[in-house]
């Protein structure tokens, strides 16, 4: 058995390749649905009504994908230059921190104005963490894995300190949190009733914009060069470590976005349980987007479906919550598998 490259891989081959492993998820999955005791077709349709069933079905998964969509688009741009970030969920608190700084009574401007304002302050707040980490890798070559994963703990541990302590709103009742954003910067709604907000737009605009640099601006075209072959890449001119950096800082910048969306657009205030790992799901959302900026927008709409759509399951036959987990987690498995026979094929030689 020899595995070789394919001569060539058509559109259709690559593109179909995460429909496949999706279905071959649901179906790998099926096994543990009837486990746990339930009928595996009304569990799932369970789980697709849950999550698309009515409007305010709609609403939530659509709600729930906006943080998806921000850090998978953080990941995605950074794992194409070769860069492994692994903290866009300190970052999204780096940007839910700088919401918080500015929002809640420092700087006040109407709203056209304070919500881009906290917008830009959450980005540059989430592109400075990374800051450190990217000049360890680029200067003294330290696994940017290792760093941008314990920074994670760092952020949440200041996080825990500043809204059980100075930032504490004491109008709380003795609950940690901080104080509230002024009404000037909360995302407005997008709907009369659920809790859609205006972060939605904003973060299907930055996929497109990406996606269109990506493809269409000499920055794009350097990190890809870069991801794909550094040492040919500086060959030819182009600067590693300065294409590197930048994109380092995109990629901080987006997932700070998220932190400033979740906390001026959904809840209002920062806690400690802003995120319940939306950082490390956005990597499940950019490898089943393929790193692809457009695809990163259904990916994360599939993914959200699948955690909201598990709550209703969960409730309406008793199967535990986490097969939402095993579900993204073989997904994920089932991308890396399906891309690989796309690109590759096994020949048997006698």
């Amino acid at each position: 058995m020899v595995i070789e490259p394919r001569s060539s891989v058509s559109i259709w081959r690559a593109g179909l390749a995460p429909i496949w492993a999706i279905l071959v998820s649901l179906l790998l999955c099926a096994g543990l649905v009837a486990w746990a005791g339930a009928s595996v077709p009304t569990a799932y349709g369970l789980l697709l009504k849950g999550a698309f069933g009515s409007s305010f079905a709609i609403n939530e998964t659509l709600t729930r994908s906006i943080p998806l969509i921000f850090t998978g688009l953080a990941v995605s741009i950074a794992f194409k230059a070769k860069f492994y970030n692994i903290g866009a969920e300190g970052q999204l608190y780096a940007g839910a921190l700088a919401a918080t700084f500015f929002g809640t009574g420092l700087v006040t401007l109407p709203p056209v104005l304070m919500i881009p304002f906290l917008m830009i302050a959450g980005a540059v707040a989430g592109g400075l963490l990374l800051l450190l980490p990217v000049l360890l890798k680029t200067k003294l070559k330290v696994d940017e894995v290792v760093t941008t994963l314990l920074l994670n703990f760092v952020v949440l541990l200041l996080v825990s300190y500043l809204i059980e302590g100075p930032w504490k709103d004491p109008m709380s009742l003795g609950w940690p949190q901080a104080a509230s954003i002024v009404d000037e910067g909360v995302l407005p709604g997008l709907l009369a009733k659920g809790r859609l907000h205006f972060g939605f737009v904003i973060a299907v605009v930055l996929a497109i914009g990406l996606w269109a640099m990506m493809r269409f601006t000499v920055q794009g075209y350097e990190i890809r060069a870069v991801g794909y072959n550094a040492r040919a890449a500086e060959f030819s001119g182009i600067k590693i470590n300065r294409t590197v950096i930048m994109t380092a800082m995109i990629s901080g910048g987006l997932a700070g976005m998220a932190g400033v969306s979740e906390t001026a657009g959904l809840k209002g205030y920062l806690t400690l349980d802003l995120s319940p790992g939306f950082g490390y799901t956005g990597i499940a959302v950019a490898m089943l987007a393929q790193l692809n900026p457009l695809a990163v927008i259904p990916a994360a709409i599939f993914l959200s479906a699948v955690y909201v759509g598990s709550d209703a399951m969960s409730r309406a036959v008793n199967i535990p919550t986490y097969i939402a987990d095993v579900i993204v987690g073989v997904s994920v498995l089932a991308v890396l598998c399906s891309v690989m026979f796309s690109q590759y094929r096994v020949r048997w030689r006698g």
